[in-house]
């Protein structure tokens, strides 16, 4: 186990740090569960892809600091339980994952592109973890919408096994998009809003600086 891996989770198990563990503190901020993020904006030009990686805060900075990537809003997929909470999710009361909403610009970024992202900006050999954080809600689940959005996804698990970056298989699961339920108000921009935040501050930024380090040329130009 490499050294950085070890020490987060230590700072996990001493300090307590985990998406969930934020569940009380932050549903103390708000009782709102208005669905106004993405209609703040028109985003109707805009196409849709959906991905889980573990907790939303930092899955959804990663893909909003994509050039050709408009918004990402996070929410709730991938289970059958109508208007989940984070409580619910959060504590894995539900088939949800930790989800997320990309609106993207087709013409700047691929659905292809958006796939490299998401595997290269987690672990995907982890059954139902990411990180310090555990539970089904934090699988790693790739959405499809159609065929060339599944052989897309394949594809790129086919390279990634092939090229044996990993020493452990990948179990990320590629699944049919459903349903998909946008996270209550202040869960959104989350980690841009709460930097010192502790979990944010020694999970969430270090793991976005970690992709975009790995991928500078698909990085906005306001993005350092």
């Amino acid at each position: 186990m490499k050294t950085h891996t070890i020490l987060l989770l230590f700072i996990s198990m001493t300090l307590g740090l985990s998406c969930k563990g934020n569940a009380s503190k932050t549903e103390e901020m708000t009782a709102s569960h208005e669905n106004s993020t993405s209609t703040e904006q028109d985003l109707s030009g805009y196409k849709t892809a959906y991905f889980a990686s573990g907790c939303f805060w930092c899955v959804e900075a990663v893909f909003e600091s994509v050039k050709g990537v408009k918004e990402a809003v996070s929410g709730y997929s991938g289970g059958s339980e109508k208007n989940p909470t984070y409580r619910e999710v959060s504590y894995g009361k539900t088939g949800h994952a930790e989800s997320v909403k990309v609106y993207y610009d087709p013409e700047v970024v691929s659905f292809d592109t958006l796939v490299t992202v998401f595997f290269g900006s987690q672990d995907p050999t982890t059954p139902d973890q990411q990180g310090p954080d555990r539970g089904k809600q934090y699988r790693s689940i790739a959405f499809y919408q159609n065929d060339e959005e599944k052989a897309i996804i394949e594809k790129h698990i086919q390279e990634l096994e092939a090229s044996k970056v990993y020493d452990r298989p990948i179990v990320t699961q590629v699944v049919p998009f459903t349903k998909f339920w946008e996270a209550e108000d202040y869960h959104q921009n989350y980690e841009k809003l709460h930097p010192n935040e502790p979990y944010v501050k020694n999970v969430s930024i270090p793991r976005l600086k970690k992709f975009q380090s790995k991928y500078p040329e698909l990085l906005k130009e306001n993005v350092h």
